[in-house]
């Protein structure tokens, strides 16, 4: 059972699906990856590095208090973006089942997309790098590359993707797996990212660091 059917068991099968979507496959991915380079476009606009300024491109970056973070393609911050994708699949479900709206799958994923590289493109502004560096311990952070941001794009469209198939326990235990174990690992997750972002607080800070 889906996201979707689940959380509307008790209405007809036909309400559970999504509405058809007027454009293929092809088309969305078409268009998906042309939302994804405009982001890119504009990351490199504002000036942020294309690779690593190290001039190595990493699979997978494990070290978080580097001055590498958030520069490769993958790194821990890699499965909070994939939750990101199964809370909008959430979210667009939602939308589309309280107000009737045909809201197909490939258009909720295109505006997913849309959001996303809304926040990698804030995210990588003077003024939440300052915030980060300042309330936060990433005091080696200086913004993503361009190839991470767009990583993180692709990871928000797989988790959708995923959440769009997956049984609905199998996309909340997994959501709750990735949250637990990378809090445990590396003392930082969505959930925590999110507090800090929005209200640090200097004791959480103070674990973070190690204290």
């Amino acid at each position: 059972m889906t996201l979707a059917e689940s959380l509307s068991s008790k209405a007809p099968s036909a309400r559970a699906n999504w509405a058809p979507g007027r454009l293929g496959p092809v088309a969305i991915a078409v268009l998906a990856a042309l939302l994804t380079a405009g982001a890119a476009a504009i990351l490199l606009w504002m000036g942020r590095e294309p690779i690593c300024k190290c001039g190595t491109i990493k699979l997978w970056q494990g070290t978080v208090m580097s001055s590498e973070n958030s520069q490769h393609i993958a790194d821990w911050y890699t499965f909070s973006h994939i939750i990101h994708g199964f809370l909008f699949y959430g979210l667009f479900w939602l939308i589309r089942r309280i107000t009737g709206l045909p809201i197909s799958v490939g258009l909720a994923l295109l505006l997913a997309i849309v959001l996303e590289s809304a926040w990698e493109i804030t995210e990588n502004t003077d003024a939440v790098i300052n915030h980060y560096r300042t309330a936060t311990i990433s005091l080696d952070y200086y913004g993503d590359s361009v190839l991470n941001s767009v990583s993180d794009i692709l990871a928000m469209a797989l988790g959708f993707l995923f959440a769009r198939f997956a049984p609905v326990w199998i996309t909340v235990s997994g959501a709750l797996a990735m949250e637990l174990i990378v809090g445990w690992l590396i003392r930082d997750n969505l959930t925590l990212n999110v507090i800090m972002l929005l209200w640090p607080m200097d004791w959480i800070k103070a674990w973070q660091g190690g204290a």
